[in-house]
């Protein structure tokens, strides 16, 4: 993991597009600005991994669930 020290208003860039700002800080949080094209998804992380755990739920489902989700 890379580790970098920024203060409030500097930015960072990741890769050529992304760019990543300090917007503020205020005791133990720090608000974020994120620019990125528009097909770069952006997710917090705890969001992105509910959304793969109902991934994998999607995709494990038997037969017998889909057929009852169908006929409804």
């Amino acid at each position: 993991m890379l580790v970098l020290s920024r203060k409030k208003d500097q930015s960072l860039m990741i890769g050529n597009d992304i760019e990543l700002t300090i917007i503020d800080i205020q005791g133990d949080q720090v608000k974020i600005g994120l620019k990125a094209p528009k097909n770069v998804s952006i997710y917090r992380k705890e969001l992105y991994l509910e959304i793969q755990e109902e991934n994998k739920k999607a995709a494990t489902a038997d037969v017998v669930e889909l057929d009852s989700i169908f006929k409804k």
